[in-house]
C-alpha cells in the first residue's frame, strides 16, 4: 500500500484553484471561512446518508477512505507470470508442491485457491467457492462507493438548506445596518459553495475512485481464477501465459468485465 498521489493531491489542486479564484477576483480566503455552515453541511450530509445504510456498512466508511488515498500495486502481467510459476511447480513436481509457495501468496484469494488444489478439492467445487469470494467482494465494493455517492447527492441540498436558514435570519434582520445586511447574505451562501464543492471535489471523486480500484481488484481477481482452475487441470505454463493474457488489451490497458464470474473470452469482448 502506498499514497495515491492522485487522489489526494487532485483534491488539494481542487480546492487551491476555488480559492485562489476567489482570491484573484478581489475576495478574501478568510471570508470563505464559516463554521455555522460547515456544520449544517457536513453534518447533515452524514445525518442523511446514516439513514441511507445500515450500522455495519457505515462502519466500513473509515476502511473505505484509507482505500481511496492509497493504491495497492496494480501489475496482471506480474500475476500472470507468478500464476504461471505456480504451473510450472506443479507439472514439474507434484501439486502438493504447491502448499510451501501459500504462505508466500500475499493474497487471501490466491492462498485460498491454492489451499484448495492442495487438498484436491473438485474443479467445480473450487470455482464455485471462488466465484463466490468474488462476487461477495464485488458486492461489499458496490456498496461502498454507493456511500460516497449518496454523500455527493445530499450535500449540495444540505448547503442550499443552509443558505434558505441563513436568509431567513437575514430577512428577520432588515432593520439592521445595510452594509451588516449584505455581509450577512455573502455568509448564508457560503452553505451552497460547501454544499456544491464537497460534493464536487470530494464525495462523488471517491466514489469513483473507489469504483475504479474495484474494476481493478475484479480483474486482478478474474485472472487469478482462470490461472488456478488452469493449474489444477495441469495446462502447461506457456499455454496458461497465453490463456491469461487474453484478459488484457493488446495496448496493455486492463479489460474488465462486468459480471465476477465472467470468463476469459466475455472479459476480452468488453
Amino acid at each position: 500500500m502506498r499514497i495515491d498521489g492522485s487522489a489526494l493531491g487532485g483534491i488539494i489542486f481542487g480546492v487551491l484553484a476555488l480559492i485562489s479564484g476567489f482570491v484573484l477576483e478581489g475576495g478574501r480566503a478568510g471570508a470563505l471561512l464559516q463554521g455555522t455552515a460547515a456544520l449544517i453541511v457536513i453534518g447533515g450530509t452524514i445525518g442523511a446518508t446514516a439513514i441511507s445504510y445500515s450500522m455495519d456498512e457505515l462502519k466500513q466508511v473509515p476502511r473505505l477512505m484509507r482505500m481511496a488515498f492509497t493504491r495497492s500495486s496494480f501489475d496482471p502481467v506480474q500475476l500472470i507470470d507468478q500464476l504461471a510459476r505456480y504451473s510450472d511447480i506443479a507439472r514439474k513436481q507434484q501439486v502438493l508442491a504447491l502448499e510451501s509457495e501459500i504462505p508466500l501468496a500475499h493474497d487471501e484469494f490466491l492462498e485460498k485457491g491454492l489451499q484448495l488444489i492442495v487438498d484436491n478439492a473438485d474443479p467445480a467445487l473450487l470455482k464455485q467457492m471462488l466465484e463466490a469470494d468474488i462476487y461477495a467482494r464485488s458486492a461489499q465494493q458496490k456498496t461502498g462507493a454507493s456511500i460516497f455517492e449518496s454523500a455527493g447527492g445530499y450535500a449540495p441540498t444540505m448547503g442550499i438548506i443552509g443558505t434558505v436558514m441563513g436568509l431567513v435570519h437575514v430577512l428577520g434582520e432588515l432593520s439592521g445596518n445595510p452594509n451588516s445586511l449584505a455581509s450577512a447574505i455573502g455568509l448564508a451562501f457560503i452553505a451552497t459553495l460547501y454544499g456544491v464543492s464537497t460534493a464536487n471535489l470530494l464525495w462523488l471523486p471517491m466514489a469513483h475512485n473507489l469504483k475504479n480500484k474495484a474494476k481493478h481488484d475484479l480483474l486482478m481477481r478474474q485472472i487469478a481464477l482462470e490461472g488456478l482452475l488452469s493449474i489444477q487441470q495441469g495446462m502447461p505454463p506457456s499455454l496458461l501465459k497465453d490463456k491469461l493474457m487474453s484478459f488484457i488489451r493488446p495496448s496493455g490497458a486492463p479489460q474488465v468485465a462486468d459480471a465476477p464470474a465472467a470468463s476469459s473470452k466475455e472479459a476480452q469482448a468488453v
